[in-house]
């Protein structure tokens, strides 16, 4: 894994040759190499604090796919030379920092990289947003995680005077503190977002530069599940305490960013908020601590990832031509382009969950583990598998039917370059499922 590491460390001076296409191109050839590096059940490809499982390796895959399909988004900057030497730079310096937190193996290393990867986002965010409140976006994010983390750092400090071991291989102790349990997932609450620590999430969203949503949805929020999956067993006599409270508060907190999808007029944030209910069904799967459970968080990380960014991409392509991401502005888009409709349709399908999708399984998966654990879920499972197709369909109704607006005829036909890249979000998202028997390992 050394090889990968100094692969993209070799990879830092091209960016300053501008040499957008050649890095981009680097990271194709770097998933692919990747892709065949499938590792044994437990931990594989071992070289010093680094090595990797099945969890990781899908991880560190999704960043490898979201980054080069932020290079293909971000062509813009490109031709504009919008200091694009720099944002290559943020985006290979990122994915060295994701890269080390999901193959760590020691627990202050995955902490120290999993704060470090804020930091890039932050320069994306602040650097390359849109609107003049990015700086405020950026200083919620910015805050909300540090909160948050510094808990977590004693936590690590305490755990080694306890136990003189910070190897994620031995964590087979039992810990009884809910102190310590609060402290341990107080970081990751904020980082998923749960319900109550969102608010940093839309803000950030909104006014993101679209690589900056992009790699917000498809890999930030799973920093945050991923950390949930290797620390819970620490805790897991008391997890089966109370996790309940916390289940039932995510999913009541489901039903609530539901209804206020259902009110939004800015395509972005209404996606933003999805992102938060499908974190809550994923985060009241994994507290649940049984083997469905995780699978189907698993791949769930996977299947928002690739399907977020998708809809990131789409919004983003509508911006480009009408400078404007209202939903009143965004009509009759069935008229204009049916062929982006298609497109549209087939991604807001995937987001609620339907059929062949990798979403549609995971949600089988988590309320599968959700009802076994516990009947009260079931209710609130109900409203909001139905309130997440209402407001799919109000995004998909409201942004492609209607009457468009007369400004709406200078719209620009789409380009290879954008149709390649939603292709790609939406063909893995679609095959994963034929060989999801890899994820029962």
């Amino acid at each position: 894994m050394m090889m990968m590491l100094f692969c993209m460390l070799f990879m830092m001076p091209l960016c300053f040759l501008n040499k957008f296409w050649l890095v981009k191109n680097y990271f194709v050839l770097m998933s692919f190499y990747f892709l065949l590096k499938i590792p044994f059940i437990n931990y594989s490809y071992i070289n010093y604090f680094l090595g990797y499982d099945f969890l990781s390796y899908f991880l560190v895959l999704l960043s490898f796919w979201i980054l080069f399909l932020m290079f293909m988004a971000s062509e813009k900057l490109f031709k504009l030379k919008d200091y694009s030497e720099l944002f290559m730079f943020m985006l290979l310096l990122l994915m060295l920092f994701l890269f080390i937190t999901f193959f760590s193996m020691n627990m202050f290393i995955f902490y120290l990289f999993f704060e470090s990867s804020l930091i890039p986002i932050l320069i994306l965010i602040m650097g390359w947003g849109y609107q003049p409140e990015r700086i405020q976006a950026g200083m919620y994010m910015f805050f909300y995680t540090i909160m948050a983390s510094l808990p977590m750092m004693l936590f690590i400090f305490n755990f080694y005077l306890k136990f003189h071991c910070l190897d994620m291989n031995f964590m087979t102790m039992n810990l009884s503190s809910l102190v310590m349990y609060f402290m341990m997932l107080m970081v990751f609450l904020v980082k998923l977002p749960m319900f109550l620590f969102h608010l940093w999430l839309p803000k950030a969203h909104v006014e993101a530069s679209v690589a900056g949503s992009m790699i917000l949805a498809g890999v930030m929020l799973k920093l945050g599940s991923y950390g949930l999956i290797r620390f819970l067993q620490l805790f897991l006599i008391l997890g089966m305490k109370i996790n309940l409270f916390l289940i039932n508060l995510s999913l009541i907190g489901g039903i609530l960013v539901s209804f206020i999808c259902l009110r939004q007029s800015d395509l972005k944030s209404l996606i933003a908020y999805s992102s938060v209910v499908h974190m809550s069904l994923m985060l009241s799967g994994m507290l649940t601590l049984n083997l469905w459970g995780m699978t189907g968080s698993l791949m769930m990380m996977l299947a928002h990832g690739l399907c977020s960014s998708g809809l990131f991409v789409l919004v983003n392509l509508n911006y480009e031509r009408f400078f404007s991401r209202s939903i009143f502005i965004n009509k009759g888009m069935l008229n204009l382009v049916p062929f982006i409709s298609l497109w549209w349709f087939l991604l807001v399908i995937s987001n609620m969950a339907a059929p062949p999708s990798l979403n549609l399984l995971s949600e089988v998966m988590l309320i599968n583990s959700m009802i076994n654990y516990s009947y009260i879920c079931m209710y609130l499972l109900m409203m909001i598998s139905f309130f997440s197709a209402v407001y799919c369909l109000y995004l998909y109704s409201y942004s492609q039917h209607g009457c468009y607006f007369s400004g709406s005829y200078i719209y620009k036909m789409i380009s290879n370059r954008e149709l390649l890249l939603i292709v790609m979000h939406w063909v893995p998202l679609n095959m994963i499922l034929l060989k999801s028997d890899y994820f029962m390992i």
